[in-house]
């Protein structure tokens, strides 16, 4: 199949073109015809994220509101995100209509934008992860800036950046733009590896022949073994497969090894919602896990037969 026209990695976007520049109508679909699984692997993750995401990431925002007296000095960051995510889950019905049935430069154009905002909502997660980190390893440091507002400024720092990755995005014409988005997750992965690893030692180090630790430290662990979860399992796809693209073949990498990688990426979606959700005791019945006060005495009565 002659693919002239594929794009690079970072834009879902295929489109044949011949010599003379006119865009034949071809969908992305009709393009990977020989390789539809993964597209349709990718489709499907992508419905998910909006039925499960969408009210997933609102419920987050509606119960950080609620409890903001007492909520957790990160949660400025899980507002961004929160925010970022349900924007992106409700692209679904769009992606749909122009990768299966009709491709249009018009609906790729903003396609892109989401997805370059998408791209960089990593950021958020390292914010957090810092955060988590100075509260552990550097507890003086992180008390003395808690009232500060450097976190609101570092969040309106990571939306200016996103915001030009994605309008970059969108113009679709910058050489090598890919690898942007390749160095950047390389990048921010290893750094939240770090981090998570430094506050997981730390934790297990600080109190040792005791059950109990502080409650600022439980808390702490909790965010970055969820955060941890989240990173291997959505973001280690895309960190192992983009720095070998040229040693698949073109057709192979943006069918197949593309989609894949970015439909466990996109999932985080509603992953990173549903964890908060469920492991927040604010949340509703429907949402959390239950405590054991909470779950019903499984006992088996047994009757004694008097005659």
């Amino acid at each position: 199949m002659d693919l002239p026209g594929l794009l690079n990695s970072s834009v879902l976007l295929v489109l044949h073109r011949p010599l003379n520049g006119s865009p034949v109508p071809l969908t992305v679909l009709d393009s990977c015809a020989e390789m539809p699984a993964a597209l349709l692997f990718y489709l499907v993750l992508q419905f998910i994220n909006m039925f499960l995401g969408v009210p997933a990431n609102l419920m987050v925002l509606w119960l950080i509101r609620r409890n903001r007296r007492d909520s957790s000095s990160s949660n400025i960051f899980m507002v961004q995100l929160a925010v970022l995510d349900a924007g992106f889950c409700l692209i679904p019905p769009l992606e749909l209509v122009n990768i299966v049935y009709w491709s249009s430069s018009h609906m790729w154009f903003v396609l892109r934008f989401f997805y370059g905002v998408k791209d960089a909502s990593p950021l958020f997660l390292s914010c957090i992860c810092l955060d988590r980190y100075a509260a552990v390893l550097h507890p003086v440091t992180f008390s003395a800036l808690q009232d500060r507002h450097h976190r609101s400024v570092c969040a309106a720092v990571v939306w200016v950046i996103t915001l030009l990755y994605a309008a970059a995005k969108c113009a679709g014409n910058i050489p090598n733009f890919e690898k942007v988005f390749t160095v950047m997750i390389l990048v921010v992965f290893a750094f939240m590896l770090f981090c998570n690893g430094s506050i997981l030692w730390a934790l297990r180090r600080s109190a040792p022949g005791r059950d109990h630790r502080h409650p600022v430290k439980k808390k702490a662990f909790r965010t970055v073994l969820l955060i941890l979860v989240i990173t291997v399992f959505n973001y280690f796809p895309p960190v192992a497969l983009f720095p070998f693209q040229e040693y698949f073949p073109p057709l192979v990498f943006h069918c197949c090894v593309h989609y894949i990688a970015f439909g466990f990426m996109d999932i985080s979606s509603s992953i990173q919602p549903a964890l908060y959700l469920w492991r927040e005791p604010r949340a509703p019945p429907c949402w959390r896990r239950r405590s054991r006060a909470e779950e019903p005495l499984n006992t088996v009565s047994r009757s004694v037969d008097l005659h």
